[in-house]
């Protein structure tokens, strides 16, 4: 367990705050605003104390930065194709062994659905 520290509380506030998976630069960029003096390097070592926590989880997209969001229930993710920002969906489809192969055994799975948010939308 880390110990609590200001620019760990910056993060997890700043988490918190936007409510979304973040990449790291806009994490400091939202932590900044109430540390000033954080770095991208305070900001990784923060973010995998709490990972081993358990407070934040590992948003992974083919081809993508890893994103960071506060731990919470099993939810899936849309990705804009325009301004690449992630939002959590609040919904899961539920029962997907279905869809598998005869005899494969279905253990997990993530889904990403992708387009463009609202305000990409109107630009388009």
């Amino acid at each position: 367990m880390e110990r609590s520290t200001k620019q760990r509380a910056a993060i997890e506030s700043a988490l918190k705050k936007l409510a979304r998976p973040l990449l790291p630069q806009e994490l400091l960029a939202e932590a900044h605003k109430s540390v000033p003096n954080l770095s991208l390097a305070t900001i990784y070592r923060n973010i995998k104390g709490l990972i081993a926590d358990g407070v934040v989880d590992v948003v992974c997209l083919p081809g993508e930065t890893d994103r960071y969001e506060i731990h919470r229930h099993h939810h899936h993710h849309f990705h804009c194709s325009s301004c690449e920002q992630v939002t959590d969906i609040d919904a899961c489809p539920g029962d997907l062994s279905k869809l598998m192969p005869k005899g494969y055994l279905l253990e997990d799975h993530e889904i990403t659905l992708y387009g463009k948010c609202p305000a990409c939308a109107v630009r388009a």
